[in-house]
């Protein structure tokens, strides 16, 4: 097989990822708002933390629902890859809701590491990117 191994696991990880954000949301709406809808919106308006956290779950849930090979057909290709390009917006609304939350403790060791591996991730995949332009236009 010529996909890498990796990326073989990718769609069970972009799930994994996604469950996770729902449990987070889910447990932040139940343990500190008692699922008090009302409490929740004026929490998020007024955190902006939580307003990240809860645009990323938005941005995640078309990528979740879409996960699977018959919404790639009914799709297209082209436009499934589009849309699965949010991934990037939500990766680094991650490390800013991540950033904001440490931030009224001034503790950002974690979060560098964060910001930083993602950093080291997303600068790979512009060099794949642009390695594959160029051999393009060779």
């Amino acid at each position: 097989s010529k996909t890498p191994s990796l990326a073989r696991f990718r769609r069970m990880l972009g799930l994994f990822m996604y469950f996770y954000v729902l449990i987070h949301f889910l447990s932040y709406s139940w343990f500190d708002m008692g699922f008090d809808v009302n409490e929740i919106v004026i929490d998020i308006i007024k955190r902006p933390f939580i307003l990240v956290g809860a645009l990323s779950l938005l941005l995640l849930t078309p990528l979740a629902a879409t996960s699977f090979n018959a919404a790639i057909k009914a799709l297209g290709a082209k436009r499934w890859q589009l849309l699965h390009k949010l991934i990037y917006a939500v990766a680094g609304l991650a490390v800013l809701h991540f950033f904001w939350m440490r931030a009224g403790k001034n503790d950002f060791a974690e979060v560098a590491v964060y910001a930083g591996i993602l950093a080291l991730l997303l600068g790979w995949r512009l060099r794949q990117f642009l390695l594959k332009r160029l051999q393009i236009k060779t």
